[in-house]
């Protein structure tokens, strides 16, 4: 692959990498949400859909007739496809840097601010006055846990009153730094130099394999 193609397929990976290092090496627990974290793959993968599949099936008349714009085009038709997964998903909580065991003491405390008729069960949490429902799904190699929805009836706003009460409660809290996020990060910051010691190596072929690209 051509020095600019690599760039394009790694170089949003690689800023997902160093992303998710920095969030592990953080001494601070990080909650976001699940639609916010599958817009962030969905980014961080954009690079391998363009100089994949939407390079090889791009139709030679839309190029034709629209000429470099189609390029334009087709990141409107990626962020529409990544906008409806993101409608279609269940609710969820991810939780980078902190054990189940941790999250699941605030959590205790927290249910019973939240709604008295809290119930659990396992690792499965249900939250009658609030209209939700979820389990707590642990990965323990990244020491990151996530709150599953279970069931197709949730209430949204339920689910964004437990984000906001999640997010207060974490922020007082302080835990070490995960020794997994030096390994991201350090994955990040040998992708991007390679990619700026490949284009230094010839920045014209890389202007080239731009308009090339472009069609122009």
């Amino acid at each position: 692959m051509d020095p600019f193609r690599l760039c394009m397929a790694l170089g949003p990976a690689a800023v997902y990498l160093l992303l998710l290092g920095a969030i592990n090496l953080s001494r601070r627990p990080f909650l976001v949400s699940g639609a916010r974290d599958a817009a962030a793959l969905g980014l961080a993968l954009s690079g391998f859909f363009f100089v994949g599949p939407f390079e090889l099936f791009v139709p030679d008349t839309a190029v034709a007739r629209f000429g470099p714009y189609v390029w334009l085009l087709l990141l409107a038709f990626y962020a529409l496809c990544l906008v409806l997964v993101l409608l279609v998903l269940r609710p969820r909580l991810i939780i980078y840097n902190m054990s189940a065991d941790q999250l699941r003491t605030i959590l205790a405390h927290l249910v019973e601010q939240l709604d008295t008729e809290a119930r659990w069960a396992g690792d499965s949490l249900a939250l009658p006055s609030l209209g939700v429902q979820l389990h707590l799904e642990n990965l323990a190699a990244m020491r990151n846990v996530s709150l599953i929805s279970t069931g197709p009836h949730q209430d949204y706003s339920g689910w964004r009153r437990l984000e906001l009460a999640l997010a207060a409660a974490l922020s007082r809290v302080e835990v070490p730094r995960n020794p997994r996020g030096a390994s991201l990060f350090t994955a990040g910051i040998v992708i991007v130099a390679a990619l700026v010691v490949s284009i230094a190596r010839d920045p014209q072929a890389v202007a080239q394999q731009l308009i090339d690209l472009l069609r122009l």
